[in-house]
């Protein structure tokens, strides 16, 4: 009779296997739109994890897309984090936004801004620092850190750049369907 060793075994290859396994979750989950958590912020290198989770609530503010995950999101304002640990004036300058983000938020509503839980809210405590240097840098570096994420694209139906494939004079140029033809 042969003897079977039930202690689990945990090789190489299985580990690989697992890991490869999580980044099509990841991307399904954010497709599907499951919620996020905020344990992503933790790993902040210069900013405190609560001003990253506020960047966050306020680039689904300042651009908002019903149907796009938070992961894009979050990866649009991570970069502020490595501009901070670069540059002191941007930490200083990113810090005390959101501070005074989170006092006027606390002063109408008795919460952090990211915890104020009606968007028209949040939208009108944006309007009230909209002309300072902080939200005019947060609102025109969004721009290119959101839309320029490559995934992101397709969600938008944008195929990328023509360039390497011809150009558009082939792919597109007149292709308007929905002008009456003359």
């Amino acid at each position: 009779m042969r003897e079977v060793d039930r202690r689990a075994t945990f090789d190489r290859r299985r580990f690989l296997h697992g890991v490869a396994v999580i980044p099509p979750a990841v991307a399904v989950a954010a497709r599907v739109g499951l919620p996020v958590g905020t344990a992503w912020a933790d790993t902040a290198k210069s900013l405190k994890p609560e001003t990253l989770q506020t960047l966050a609530c306020m680039a689904r503010d300042i651009y908002p897309h019903d149907h796009l995950s938070d992961l894009y999101y979050i990866a649009a304002v991570t970069t502020w984090d490595d501009k901070a640990a670069k540059d002191d004036a941007v930490k200083v300058l990113v810090e005390g936004g959101v501070a005074r983000l989170d006092q006027d938020a606390q002063d109408r509503h008795g919460s952090a801004y990211a915890a104020v839980a009606a968007e028209d809210d949040r939208t009108a405590l944006l309007r009230g620092i909209e002309q300072t240097a902080f939200f005019r840098k947060l609102r025109s570096d969004l721009v290119v850190s959101l839309y320029n994420q490559h995934d992101l694209w397709p969600l938008f139906g944008y195929e990328g750049s023509s360039a390497d494939k011809g150009g558009y004079i082939h792919r597109g140029f007149d292709d308007i369907d929905w002008l009456p033809g003359v």
